[in-house]
């Protein structure tokens, strides 16, 4: 079995007699793509926002590659990569400065080429991060989490709003990282995004884990139930007839 790269034991998070976050607990291995997913406010923002020690948990443990949270949340930082929002990108920066500005900050010395070209993006280098398309604004605020060289990666719905073939794009570049051996965390809205890119996920509602385990396995649980669907699931669906009929590659606007 993997190594257990995260831990979250009995993990809670109030606000005055709110409890967003109501004694959750999950391990995450090392090299898989784990998807924490449920309906707005379930908690799982909270959740990933605690484990990036960006927000203070209210009780409960967290060990991420067997530090703790409570002790080393600096040396934790330097193992993980958050996925930027737009906000956090100065608009008078090309994405040679960005990246040379985020090194920097890491203390890193990388090559910015080589990275804007990992995530499909060097014919961009001079461009502002503002004059992206929504792909490749997502593509570049993924390439910033990997400035550190992290062991883990957490992307909060990186997909949203994108055109299907830059979907499809934006989900080879993701399994691309996981084969390079990191650890990726990632929440979506998208069923069919989590069950084609992840080993695990679970299911939060109104603060708790109400399911965990493989899309796969989740899926044979329910058809066991006697559940079946009001429709007959075809081979295809109407984004695959998309894709096949306008092309794979990406249309920047």
């Amino acid at each position: 079995m993997s190594k257990v790269i995260i831990q979250v034991k009995d993990l809670y998070k109030s606000y005055g007699d709110f409890e967003a976050v109501k004694g959750i607990s999950f391990d995450v291995y090392e090299g898989e793509i784990f998807g924490l997913l449920g309906p707005n406010g379930a908690g799982k923002s909270t959740t990933l926002e605690i484990i990036e020690t960006l927000r203070k948990k209210t009780g409960g443990q967290v060990l991420v590659d067997g530090l703790n949270l409570d002790i080393s949340p600096n040396e934790i930082k330097k193992i993980v990569g958050v996925q930027l929002q737009a906000s956090g990108f100065y608009p008078g920066l090309n994405l040679v400065e960005l990246i040379n500005l985020f090194a920097g900050l890491y203390n890193e010395d990388l090559d910015p080429m080589a990275l804007l070209e990992k995530v499909n993006l060097k014919d961009k280098a001079k461009a502002k991060f503002k004059e992206l398309s929504g792909g490749q604004k997502q593509r570049f605020s993924i390439a910033t989490t990997l400035i550190n060289k992290p062991k883990i990666i957490f992307l909060d719905e990186p997909t949203t709003g994108l055109d299907p073939q830059a979907r499809r794009n934006l989900w080879d570049l993701i399994l691309d990282i996981r084969k390079q051996g990191t650890t990726v965390i990632i929440t979506t809205h998208y069923m069919d995004e989590a069950e084609i890119l992840c080993d695990r996920v679970a299911i939060i509602d109104n603060g708790k884990i109400i399911a965990i385990d493989s899309p796969s396995k989740l899926i044979d649980d329910l058809v066991e139930t006697g559940f079946e669907r009001p429709v007959q699931v075809k081979k295809a669906n109407l984004e695959d007839v998309f894709i096949n009929l306008t092309g794979y590659s990406i249309r920047e606007d």
